[in-house]
């Protein structure tokens, strides 16, 4: 039982480090990464506090070079799957009363945990698994991970102190419960920061988790799984199974017990989610709650005012960063005629610059996309652009998976506003520009609004504020978050909270409280003092 009120630590974003040649923090960085490369380890999954391997295994591979293994996973069979919701759910009672502040410790110690000894670990990780950069991992698997969870501390501790108001008469105070029965967390390759938050936040409110991480994100959730153990996450609180997602989801959502589901992946993917849920509903002994971050068409839009150096550089830095496998990444364009020439020669010019190879490599601003599937579906999107009579390749374009899954940053120009890689979702280096006349601004942002089914992130470019207010108001829903002057990636935590609505979710926005009252049940406590004693009010009066 709690026996004060108590004030966590100051919530503050982590400091990225910048990695510069002979820095130390980079040499510990790269020989994390040399040493866990050049090792083979086996991934059990984790069900009640046990590692638990079976006789059926995936192998891990770097996508950027994906013939040299690193370890291999082990498969949850469906017994293994109702193992893990039972361990929720004996661990349910206990850890829902453990006092709020005790829980905060945990993962406020996780947090500190990441920043300090863990750091290079699960920076050299994300390099390794998911090919992304040193500088792309460590504003991910540190940062907005360690960000996570710091803010979502104080974001708990927000929530509990809302309290209605009362009088002398009677006291109103609310617990904010946890889910009744166990929640279950789908998480994406393209974040670990993702993949440790989604089954962290839930559990910091009292939640017990059921945890599906991405196979391809395995080998860092490994290393989420040792931060949360070391920082004493109680057994059966979050159990992780890997292996057939339709037969882990499938068991996961025929228990009656489920109450909610936190997904962050493919549009498509999330849909049939919650069919299936609306098909079970009858079986649950509560209504699930369902949170989504899902895909995107994302866009800049750059006026007749616009810096031309500026647009550039948001087009490169938000088309290309981690090979454009951010859900938030720039992949259409809409540039004003008079602005487009500089524009192409910045663009041409600095993609000639980029250099593309391992992330070991520190010189690469570009590695390798996640998977053979994704590798081959960007191909024949960039395949069937060449062969387009309405668009030309201006720079990239080429590919080549002999060694690892490689796709050079590639800009597609389109004459046809409505070209399919103007309003599909691609995730990868691929960038669409349709130019379009300067006095056609406001045409051009109806067509922003209306092309895509998306409605996650975009970005206006320009100096002239009469533009950039039009832009804003015309553009309200096709973008949950809005960037003025900037590119449409990099939201950080506790200051731009994330999330988009349309086809790209219920943009309960990760990174702020809303997301977290997600997670909790309300229940209104009203205590009167003085207890009446006649059913009579005095309006009965003569």
């Amino acid at each position: 039982m709690s026996k004060g009120f108590f004030k966590v630590p100051l919530a503050i974003n982590e400091p990225v480090r910048a990695y510069e040649p002979g820095s130390k923090h980079r040499e510990e960085v790269l020989e994390s990464y040399n040493e866990m490369f050049n090792s083979n380890i086996d991934i059990p999954f984790y069900i009640n506090g046990k590692s638990i391997t079976t006789d059926n295994h995936q192998l891990i591979s770097p996508p950027h070079d994906h013939k040299h293994i690193v370890g291999k996973y082990f498969i949850a069979e469906k017994k293994h799957v109702k193992q893990a919701i039972s361990g929720c759910l004996a661990a349910r009672e206990e850890w829902a009363n453990l006092p709020w502040e005790q829980r905060s410790a945990i993962f406020s110690k996780a947090a500190e945990l990441i920043a300090g000894p863990y750091r290079s670990k699960i920076n050299a990780a994300t390099m390794i698994a998911q090919s992304k950069t040193i500088h792309q991992a460590e504003i991910d698997a540190s940062c907005e991970f360690i960000d996570f969870l710091r803010f979502n501390v104080q974001f708990v501790t927000d929530i509990y102190n809302n309290q209605p108001e009362s009088t002398s008469d009677y006291w109103n105070r609310v617990e904010y419960r946890p889910l009744e029965g166990f929640v279950y967390a789908v998480t994406p390759f393209n974040f670990t920061a993702i993949a440790g938050n989604l089954p962290a936040c839930m559990a910091m409110l009292g939640n017990v988790v059921v945890w599906k991480p991405s196979d391809s994100q395995i080998y860092s959730a490994k290393i989420i799984m040792d931060v949360f153990k070391e920082a004493g996450v109680p057994d059966g609180v979050i159990n992780v199974v890997f292996g057939d997602p339709e037969m882990i989801t499938e068991t996961v959502l025929s228990s009656p017990d489920f109450s909610g589901l936190h997904f962050t992946g493919s549009t498509n993917i999330f849909k049939k989610l919650w069919r299936n849920i609306g098909e079970n509903i009858s079986n649950y002994k509560t209504y699930p709650k369902i949170v989504g971050e899902t895909g995107g068409k994302d866009f800049i839009v750059a006026h007749k005012s616009a810096n031309p150096k500026q647009v550039s550089t948001a087009i490169i830095r938000g088309a290309f960063e981690f090979q454009g496998q951010k859900c938030s990444a720039a992949s259409r364009s809409y540039l004003s005629e008079s602005i487009w020439k500089e524009v192409k020669e910045n663009l041409i010019t600095d993609i000639a610059s980029i250099k593309m190879g391992s992330p070991a490599d520190t010189n690469n601003f570009v590695t390798a996309v996640i998977h053979e599937q994704s590798f081959d579906k960007i191909a024949k999107y960039i395949d069937d652009a060449k062969s387009d009579s309405n668009t030309e390749i201006i720079a990239g374009g080429n590919y080549d998976k002999s060694k690892g899954y490689f796709i050079e940053p590639t800009i597609i120009v389109t004459k046809d506003p409505k070209y399919k890689t103007m309003h599909q979702e691609i995730f990868g280096p691929v960038m669409t520009i349709y130019v379009f006349k300067d006095d056609e601004f406001d045409q051009t942002l109806s067509l922003v609004d209306q092309t895509s089914d998306y409605a996650l992130t975009g970005a206006i470019l320009a100096t002239d504020r009469y533009a950039i207010e039009k832009a804003t108001k015309a553009l309200q829903n096709c973008a949950g978050n809005f960037y003025i002057n900037d590119k449409p990636t990099g939201a950080v935590v506790g200051q731009q909270p994330f999330g988009g609505a349309r086809g790209s979710g219920t943009n309960d926005k990760a990174g702020s409280v809303l997301n977290l009252l997600r997670w909790v049940s309300p229940r209104l406590i009203k205590e009167t003092f003085v207890t009446p004693t006649d059913y009579r009010y005095p309006f009965l009066g003569n």
